[in-house]
């Protein structure tokens, strides 16, 4: 494990049950330029497992994420997802289905919530680009289309904008 310092202002800090490290193995497995750089456990008489992080971190892909165990008071909801913009179906198909896997869930529109509760939104990069320079007409089509789906179909997303 590497330290490092970073200048990210506005730095995830993601609370767990009991998880956090499977979690952070998780991640930095999926997301290439990953790695857990900081793990510390909770002390002896600490009132948490000895066994669950006190302090962690890792790079997802260069963006810098904290992650601790502290109980079940607080759980994961949709009010917060994590979007991961994808460059063509392959990589929708591949964080999609290893998100999913081993008790996560799909959810509608390109949501889904990975076996530890958190909310993921797994999203080709043309649908930023379509919604924000498109034609208004063919977008809504498109998202007619998205509104029908749980993980997100390039090919028929495109077809339902009319290319």
């Amino acid at each position: 494990m590497s330290k490092i310092s970073s200048s990210q202002k506005i730095t995830p800090f993601l609370w767990f049950d009991g998880q956090a490290e499977a979690a952070m193995k998780l991640y930095t497995a999926i997301f290439p330029n990953s790695e857990i750089t900081n793990l510390q456990y909770w002390a002896a008489g600490s009132g948490f497992s000895t066994d669950w992080v006190m302090n962690g971190s890792m790079l997802l892909n260069g963006l810098q994420v904290y992650a601790f165990d502290a109980g079940p008071q607080f759980k994961f909801n949709e009010a917060i997802s994590l979007l991961v913009s994808c460059a063509d179906q392959a990589e929708v198909d591949h964080y999609w289905n290893t998100l999913t896997a081993d008790g996560g869930s799909e959810q509608p529109c390109g949501w889904l919530k990975d076996r530890f509760g958190l909310s993921w939104q797994i999203v080709p990069a043309m649908l930023g680009e379509r919604t924000r320079n498109g034609d208004p007409e063919k977008v809504g089509r498109m998202m007619q289309a998205l509104m029908g789906m749980k993980k997100l179909d390039i090919a028929a997303l495109e077809a339902a904008y009319g290319l």
